[in-house]
């Protein structure tokens, strides 16, 4: 990953409703969402949560596909998976034993800190 794609990643998440919808369709993976239940899910209008997953699609972050007369989103974790890489990739010196404590948080799923917004 190239610096100027990292930090188009890293621009996407910095606005609070992007990040909710990203953390919200990574609960939902691999089956993604449509886009009327994420709009309600978040309480958000359709025509901003719209833009907002431009934003998120152009970045990487999520992709999209028809389903019928619904809109599908899914997150990317491939794309999320570079990014972390890129931030990881001269971590420590090189030095394993350093880095065992972030590897760790990435080896294990667990419970989000946070929970789904409530209709």
């Amino acid at each position: 990953m190239e610096i100027n794609d990292a930090t188009s990643s890293f621009s996407a998440l910095a606005q609070p409703t992007r990040l909710e919808a990203l953390r919200l369709l990574l609960r939902h993976e691999p089956e993604g969402l449509a886009a009327g239940e994420l709009a309600r899910r978040l309480n958000v209008p359709h025509n901003t949560l719209s833009a907002h997953l431009a934003i998120l699609g152009r970045a990487g972050w999520v992709s999209s596909h028809r389903e019928s007369r619904s809109i599908i989103y899914r997150a990317s974790p491939g794309h999320m998976q570079r990014v972390v890489a890129f931030l990881i990739g001269d971590c420590c010196n090189g030095d394993p034993a350093l880095c065992a404590p972030l590897i760790d948080t990435l080896t294990t799923c667990s419970s989000p800190s946070t929970k789904e917004p409530t209709p």
